[in-house]
């Protein structure tokens, strides 16, 4: 785990083993960024001469290592690329702060110390710093052993973030809230990258277990017993084929003054085969992403609960394994959901909405002041936004709108989606209430449409579809590791504490 400090040396005097600094494109070529000025005095004034004689730029993503001159402590230098240098009296934004951060940590990975004196010219910059540098330093390392045992290359040790004022009691709380935030998306991201032979479902609730009691939270599991006493159809269902039985977990983080509560959704399958209705070659092997939108509200509850929101917040994570066999639902069959509605599964290979629609109804029991759901629902949501972005549904069109403004803060791409109604027709069926299937064009939507049916009257609700962004197969890129990325944290945990403030 990557240590956080709040530094009070200066670039020239931190004893480190490398020192990060920014720089940024212009008109004129390579521009010095702030905080880097002892270092380039260091230079005789001459580090943007010296990057550009080597190939730099200055642009997002670049990371440059050099030998520091005398008059530095640190041995390296290393300079990021911030992008597009801001216009005179305007700062650096705080996202391409925090991908450089993220691109410095990673390039620095097996170093035990490094100090970051990027631009920080208010809390926000710090706090975003923080949050790549530790997000960066990400490396999912469980598994792998080289050769000769010893163990595989470790990530950067400790940040040391200079710049900051570490007397400030804003700046304290910001670098806390960085490092609790980051811990927890970094935890998410081990879980998503965690083989499915061993994060079953009961595994993950086990997980969610050990968590809720380190840290003072609620916990609830209803094993495959449990669900068929309540009734689980949906859930059942899906995990009917599965050797590895099926779990709902409740965890609760409550606040004394609280005067709203949240309650978060996630769909949690552990391994996806698309059961009966099977995935075709080449799309099974990342399927242990599919409980990706529980581990980010796992992952967003914890957060909450260790940075203390004023807001109570229910975590729901429907957990199953979607696996083919002789128990294994089949289309035409029937479910009979945890809300007495009946659907005819068409495409076993459409479960989430099935374990979601359950858990929806169940969380809607409590009356919460508002849902959202959060999976990697559709291939159809790939299609229309890309592998970066997820999209977003609600039942309020304002509230759709807060959490994308919330999700462009805090650095995560997302783009409102709308539910068209023409749409529900195609979910008609002639054996039941409705089928888990609609219309193929537009089929991120038809899903959207299929979840609003199980969200109780009169509670405000959103969908976020991470099916794009919560697994990177490409290359990394500024802090998003290969792998699980913990999509859709971030916003989660800002929309907690916008909530609590009653701006949403």
């Amino acid at each position: 785990m990557t240590a956080l400090t709040l530094s009070t040396a200066g670039a020239a005097t931190l004893r480190a083993d490398a020192l990060v600094v920014g720089v940024a494109k212009s008109g004129k070529g390579i521009v010095v960024a702030p905080g880097a000025e002892a270092v380039d005095t260091a230079f005789d004034g001459k580090l943007a001469a010296v990057l550009e004689t080597l190939g730099a730029s200055g642009a997002e993503g670049e990371a440059t290592k050099l030998p520091a001159p005398a008059g530095l402590k640190a041995p390296v230098v290393l300079a990021v690329g911030l992008g597009a240098a801001p216009e005179d009296g305007e700062e650096y934004g705080t996202e391409a702060l925090r991908r450089a951060a993220g691109t410095a940590a990673r390039a620095l990975h097996g170093t035990k110390k490094a100090g970051f004196a990027l631009p920080v010219a208010a809390v926000e910059d710090a706090e975003a710093i923080a949050e790549g540098a530790l997000l960066g330093a990400y490396a999912f390392t469980a598994y792998q052993e080289s050769k000769n045992g010893k163990d595989a290359k470790k990530p950067l040790a400790e940040v040391a973030l200079l710049g900051a004022k570490p007397r400030d009691k804003a700046y304290k709380a910001g670098a806390e809230r960085a490092q609790a935030l980051a811990e927890e998306i970094n935890r998410a991201r081990d879980l998503i990258n965690m083989p499915p032979n061993d994060l079953t479902p009961a595994a993950f609730a086990a997980e969610t277990q050990a968590a809720a009691k380190a840290h003072g939270l609620k916990v609830q599991i209803l094993d495959e017993k449990a669900l068929a006493k309540g009734g689980y159809g949906g859930i059942l269902g899906v995990g009917a084929g599965s050797e590895n039985p099926p779990r709902l977990v409740r965890i609760a983080y409550t606040h004394p003054k609280a005067e709203k509560t949240l309650a978060l959704v996630g769909k949690g399958i552990t391994y996806d085969s698309g059961g009966i209705s099977l995935k075709p070659a080449g799309h099974n092997e990342t399927m242990k992403c599919d409980m990706s939108g529980a581990a980010a509200v796992f992952a967003a509850v914890v957060a909450a609960a260790r940075t203390g929101v004023a807001v109570n917040v229910t975590g729901w994570l429907a957990l199953a394994e979607n696996m083919p066999s002789g128990s294994a639902v089949r289309p035409g069959d029937v479910l009979r959901m945890y809300s007495g509605k009946t659907v005819e599964v068409l495409n076993t290979d459409a479960e989430g909405r099935l374990v979601l629609a359950d858990a929806l109804t169940r969380a809607s029991e409590e009356h919460p002041d508002a849902i959202v759901d959060v999976a990697t629902l559709t291939g159809a949501m790939v299609l229309a936004l890309g592998n970066r972005t997820f999209g977003i549904m609600a039942n309020d069109d304002d509230y759709r709108t807060a959490i994308h403004e919330i999700a462009e803060e805090v650095g995560e791409q997302s783009w409102p989606m709308p539910l068209p109604a023409e749409l529900r027709k195609g979910m008609e069926s002639p054996t039941a209430d409705m089928a888990n299937m609609g219309e193929r064009m537009g089929g991120g939507l038809v899903a959207g449409l299929f979840l609003k049916e199980f969200v109780g009257e009169g509670i405000t609700w959103a969908h976020l579809d991470i099916a794009g962004p919560a697994f990177n197969e490409g290359g990394p890129f500024g802090y998003t590791p290969k792998g699980g990325t913990g999509s859709s944290i971030r916003t989660l945990l800002k929309l907690a504490e916008r909530t609590a403030a009653g701006e949403v």
